[in-house]
């Protein structure tokens, strides 16, 4: 039996997660589960699993959470500290970190320290913190398993071969809705449109991170840290039908790729039981109906949140906090319909303009940087 915990757990990963619990009930435990603020769903997802701890975010989440579960068995716990609890549960052998923001970093790295394997789901732990984390994780003896589907696929194409037979990894793009338009179109674009995902159904902000190429940035900086493979060798590919989920070219010239359906249960499944694989139910590409893949190089003139990425990953220290906190706070402004689709990227650039690097940051510095970007659009809008 492995015993769990989810950071996460009323999002779109970690409601997956808790399905491939659900269907493989006698190999999986949740021992703990962390969400926001969504109070029904957290008493649902407790009475149902029945974890020793749940943590809400917010005090008065946490509070309500308490009553509604008086009767059961659980500890509700409160905020960072909470989280902090879980990530060294003794009883816990793998954490699945499918909290968004910052907040995952630090109890990822208590997580690590205590011995914890990480199936990663949190883009920021590497994003802004990879240069501690893994070096951390090899020290440890932890290993870091990608639910991300793209990483998973090129985790599962290099299976085991050393980094220096790598000669590229082929990071795969949806392309997002707006696939071929003209920043002039662009302009136009509203929240409704950009929340329209042709393949994958994912939350609100990671689906307007699709449609920009910024998610795809963020990507390609993970790609770095869990490959040690250098920017100038991570190229994306907008491949639109999602069957190829990523691949691997080797230094002979040969590629191996990871094909599937466009559904999250693959890799969060995979990484759970890495390295074992366990059937699952209908999820089979149909080669027949499929008929044919394409493949585009993607526009970073136009959609250039991804070029940005690139150039922030190349300069490193701190400026990757500051592009990945200014597309956040970004994005939340454009949801909230008080900035225009192509500030986002707008926004992105002027912060890391007006931003100072530190060259190595710790924990603290990161976090720093992240407020200072927010403060800094919190002045502009």
């Amino acid at each position: 039996m492995k015993k769990i915990a989810i950071l996460g757990s009323t999002g779109s990963i970690g409601t997956q997660t808790l399905e491939i619990v659900r269907s493989n009930r006698e190999e999986l435990e949740v021992e703990a589960l962390a969400a926001g603020s969504n109070v029904a769903l957290m008493e649902a997802q407790i009475r149902e699993f029945q974890p020793r701890i749940a943590v809400m975010w917010s005090a008065e989440a946490a509070a309500q959470l308490r009553v509604r579960v008086a009767d059961c068995r659980v500890q509700v716990l409160q905020g960072m500290a909470g989280l902090l609890e879980i990530a060294v549960m003794p009883q816990v052998q793998v954490l699945v970190t499918a909290i968004v923001g910052m907040i995952g970093i630090k109890p990822t790295i208590e997580a690590i320290k205590a011995g914890k394997d990480i199936a990663l789901a949190n883009k920021e732990t590497l994003v802004c913190a990879g240069h501690i984390i893994m070096p951390l994780a090899r020290e440890r003896g932890v290993s870091i398993l990608p639910v991300d589907s793209e990483h998973s696929a090129i985790f599962q194409s290099l299976n085991g071969e050393p980094a220096g037979r790598v000669s590229r990894i082929l990071l795969t793009a949806s392309g997002g809705p707006f696939r071929g338009y003209s920043r002039e179109r662009l302009a136009g674009v509203q929240v409704e449109d950009a929340l329209k995902h042709p393949n994958w159904a994912m939350g609100r902000k990671i689906t307007i991170d699709s449609s920009t190429l910024v998610n795809k940035g963020l990507e390609v900086m993970e790609a770095k840290w869990l490959f040690g493979v250098e920017p100038s060798r991570i190229q994306v590919v907008v491949h639109p039908q999602s069957i190829i989920h990523s691949m691997v070219e080797y230094i002979d010239g040969a590629v191996i790729a990871q094909l599937g359906m466009p559904d999250m249960k693959l890799p969060i499944q995979y990484a759970l039981f890495y390295p074992d694989r366990r059937a699952m139910r209908d999820n089979r590409v149909d080669f027949f109906k499929l008929g044919s893949v394409t493949f585009e190089e993607p526009d970073m003139e136009t959609f250039y949140g991804l070029k940005l990425a690139y150039r922030a990953l190349e300069q490193g220290g701190s400026l990757p906090t500051v592009y990945n906190a200014a597309n956040e706070r970004a994005v939340a402004l454009f949801l909230e319909h008080r900035i225009g689709y192509l500030q986002i990227p707008e926004l992105i650039q002027r912060c890391m303009e007006h931003h100072t690097v530190a060259e190595h940051p710790g924990v603290e510095e990161i976090l720093e940087a992240e407020q200072s970007v927010y403060d800094y659009i919190d002045r502009q809008v």
